[in-house]
């Protein structure tokens, strides 16, 4: 077991402290976006639906809820459900905070004219196809990318007991 000295304790958390310095110098230099910086943000949020993702938060975090209370006691199966039904509605008010913390993020990486130029195009018949597509163009996307990834590793697996054979390997 290891024993430190409260003077060794204080003389750590000082250099730790001091360590630690730059960075929260770095982080107060940031400056914070002005307010019309913000909403054209938030408006590019919209427009591109870079929240869809996040549809399913509130009902499933509901959801996760409701399992987690009938677990503990089965006999009130009914009421949850009925006091989740109450309450969802508030929680469903407080999807904007979403847009808003994305929002923040597309503030600090793009500048305001940058956003306005991508709202433009979000806004733009091909934009609209864009926000509308999307979502189709990532799942075969993916489904087409997985299905690649198992052909090649089969290649590979091939291959490679070809040259290990090759080596007086049989693998």
């Amino acid at each position: 077991m290891y024993r430190f000295s409260a003077g060794a304790l204080r003389a750590g958390a000082l250099a730790f402290a001091l360590a630690s310095l730059p960075l929260v110098a770095h982080a107060q230099q940031q400056p914070q976006p002005s307010a019309a910086h913000l909403q054209v943000a938030r408006d590019v949020v919209e427009a591109s639906g870079a929240t869809r993702a996040f549809d399913t938060a509130i009902p499933g975090l509901l959801q996760q809820a409701y399992a987690l209370f009938v677990t503990q006691n089965p006999d009130l199966q009914k009421v949850l459900q009925e006091s989740i039904v109450a309450i969802r509605p508030e929680f469903d008010a407080r999807r904007g905070e979403i847009r808003d913390i994305v929002a923040l993020v597309y503030s600090k990486k793009f500048s305001e004219p940058e956003l306005k130029e991508l709202l433009a195009f979000y806004r733009s018949a091909t934009g609209k196809k864009f926000v509308t597509e999307i979502p189709g163009v990532l799942e075969e996307s993916f489904a087409r990318t997985q299905e690649w990834g198992g052909k090649l590793s089969e290649d590979i697996v091939a291959r490679l007991r070809v040259e290990m054979k090759k080596r007086g390997h049989a693998i």
